[in-house]
């Protein structure tokens, strides 16, 4: 991982935050483990997901990979290639060693 990367765990839980923000759902009840269908989002939903991720995480999420993501994995694994190939967001805290 290089010097400029997030954390996986801490990547994982701003996307969960994000999701749950965005659909006002309990942050509990959004997981790793759950699907687009479990939490009852739907693609307009889950376009509203994506913007609030690109703005958090300062990256644009192209219209392809959108159609394969249908889980909270997909997401966070998405967001996380983004991050790694473009770098850490502009407003990311620096790694602490």
């Amino acid at each position: 991982m290089g010097a400029d990367s997030i954390p996986d765990d801490q990547l994982t839980q701003r996307v969960l935050r994000i999701i749950a923000e965005t659909q006002r759902k309990d942050p509990s009840q959004v997981t790793i483990e759950s699907s687009f269908e479990d939490l009852g989002i739907d693609s307009m939903d889950g376009v509203n997901i994506v913007f609030a991720l690109e703005n958090e995480f300062n990256i644009n999420v192209p219209d392809e990979e959108v159609k394969n993501i249908h889980s909270v994995r997909d997401m966070v694994d998405g967001i996380r290639r983004l991050v790694e190939r473009d770098g850490a967001p502009s407003g990311a805290a620096p790694a602490v060693s």
